[in-house]
């Protein structure tokens, strides 16, 4: 990260959920799982797994590394409270409540049982996330994201909790909400109380998928299309993370392999994205990444695209072909992204008029390949099945 990546803008790195198991099993979830906690029912580092934490379990070692390379840290959570704190009935931090007072023993997650829900907003709920949010702000925590609270369930009430418990802990931390699809009439809560709210459920390496999970490349048109133009500053609608290069030694979905996307699928992921303005979270291993990953992940002509872009929006989708425009900011320029969605070669060919373009000709810019297309009277290119372009649309008068 800090040495190939940094310098496009990539910055925080995640700890993924589980860092507090004791026999981490890598299908995740073992009905025989143990937990390292402190005396307040927190979940705390495994010392045997991250030596670094030391005889007080903090993270705040790995924390204070990661700022030494111009990075940032951050951590992905249950919602709730551990059941095994419950059963003890653990005092919650600087507070006269107690475990039991917080949890509610009906709600658990579907696909995780190591918490009980919180009972919304019930004080000794509160105190509890204001203990952990006080910790992670110890820990110098700058990302939490906490899962099993945007959809199946979606918590609102947890979420404004945790929102809450962030702002009383003196320390700015990105909350993002995991999983999705969180519904689209939940907009307004999700942008007022996260930075970031997942828009599918798990994205992994496969083009198309008809089940909810795991959700596929192509799955992630028509919800980015839905949610086009949410993304502002500060509030972002997430498509989830890039399960690019080598996805092991332990992926959450399947056996470790390298990604089964395709080069042209793999660029299309990028390219969606970007145009979308989703926040980009790379998935795979970057101590194994290859120099196609990493061309990937640092072409700063795409990256400008999800990071600075205005105006993202959807302008033509047929069943074959799906195009979206954007402005880039500053300037006149505007960026296009062209898909052919289909599993076959397709010519796509548009007027700029289709396309909302105003002038008769137009320069245009390859930001994959990095090249200056001349000028051109109307759009037109041959794209594989999967393939797409992404350009870079500048009037002839403007250079």
């Amino acid at each position: 990260m800090a040495t190939h990546l940094k310098k496009f803008g990539w910055e925080y790195v995640v700890v993924d959920e589980g860092w507090y198991l004791g026999n981490l099993d890598a299908s995740g979830n073992a009905a025989n799982s143990t937990f390292q906690m402190d005396q307040f029912g927190r979940y705390v580092p495994l010392t045997s797994r991250f030596p670094s934490a030391g005889k007080e379990a903090t993270f705040r070692p790995l924390a204070n590394y990661l700022r030494s390379l111009g990075l940032k840290f951050g951590l992905h959570i249950i919602r709730g409270i551990p059941r095994e704190a419950v059963e003890k009935n653990l005092p919650i931090a600087n507070s006269q409540f107690h475990a039991a007072e917080a949890a509610d023993k009906t709600d658990l997650c579907p696909w995780n049982a190591y918490n009980y829900g919180l009972k919304p907003d019930h004080p000794a709920a509160q105190a509890y996330y204001d203990s952990v949010a006080r910790l992670y702000a110890e820990w110098q925590v700058d990302f939490i994201k906490i899962d099993c609270i945007s959809d199946h369930p979606y918590k609102g009430e947890e979420i404004r909790m945790f929102a809450n418990a962030i702002a009383r802990s003196g320390r700015q931390m990105v909350l993002s909400l995991s999983p999705g699809p969180t519904n689209l009439s939940k907009r307004d809560e999700v942008s007022k109380y996260s930075q970031m709210w997942r828009i599918s459920d798990d994205v992994w390496d496969v083009w198309y998928s008809s089940e909810n999970f795991p959700q596929g490349v192509k799955n992630q048109f028509n919800r980015a299309a839905a949610w086009a133009g949410v993304a502002r500053p500060g509030r972002w609608p997430d498509a989830d993370m890039l399960p690019l290069g080598s996805l092991r030694p332990a992926p959450g979905w399947g056996q470790p392999r390298e990604t089964r996307l395709t080069r042209d699928e793999q660029r299309t992921m990028l390219t969606l994205w970007s145009i979308f303005r989703s926040p980009l979270i790379m998935g795979g291993n970057l101590s194994q990444a290859d120099d196609w990953t990493t061309a990937l992940l640092s072409n700063a002509e795409v990256i400008a695209v999800d990071q600075h872009s205005t105006e993202n929006r959807p302008v033509i989708t047929t069943e074959n072909v799906v195009i979206w425009s954007a402005k880039a900011d500053p300037g006149k320029d505007s960026y296009l992204a062209v898909f052919n969605i289909s599993d076959v070669d397709q010519t796509i060919r548009y007027e700029w008029k289709d396309l909302g373009l105003a002038a008769r000709s137009f320069k245009v810019r390859d930001l994959w390949e990095h090249k200056d297309l001349g000028s051109a009277g109307t759009l037109e290119v041959t794209l594989r099945p999967h393939a797409s372009a992404l350009y870079r649309i500048s009037h002839p008068a403007s250079h």
